[in-house]
């Protein structure tokens, strides 16, 4: 079952980060088609938050036909987002889990890994499309 991680000080409006975080539970497997959510009261229980806000996340990853409500059974996921190369075990996650182990031993912080990422991430995928599908460098003209 997935437990949420809220951080109040982020700026991100907490039914929001539970969105989030459900959603990458669904894209990384970690939540599968006939999965429970937590209720709303266990939410609460382990997070302290209002029971209204986890509702209204609820509802969002309902709109989004995520999950769906059971009266008296509680919410369950619909879908995956999960994508082969995502998998826990696949060899994507595991070369990024070696990449980052060498990231952290050449002194990297936690923040430092996030940023270059999202640099990395930023310029590979908000570029024009390259040949065969691949997203060429901002500035780089392809063939």
């Amino acid at each position: 079952m997935i437990e949420y991680r809220l951080d109040r000080r982020s700026g991100v409006p907490t039914y929001q980060q539970i969105v989030q975080q459900t959603r990458q539970a669904l894209r990384l497997g970690l939540l599968q088609p006939g999965d429970r959510l937590p209720t709303a009261r266990e939410v609460v229980e382990r997070t302290a938050v209002n029971p209204n806000t986890v509702l209204k996340a609820y509802r969002e990853l309902e709109r989004e036909g995520l999950v769906e409500p059971r009266p008296g059974l509680g919410t369950f996921v619909l879908r995956s987002l999960a994508r082969p190369g995502a998998a826990e075990d696949g060899p994507l996650r595991a070369e990024l889990t070696a990449w980052v182990d060498r990231a952290r031993s050449a002194g990297l912080e936690r923040e430092d890994v996030a940023a270059l990422v999202a640099a990395v991430l930023e310029r590979c995928f908000d570029a024009a499309p390259g040949p065969a599908g691949h997203r060429a460098p901002q500035g780089e003209r392809t063939g």
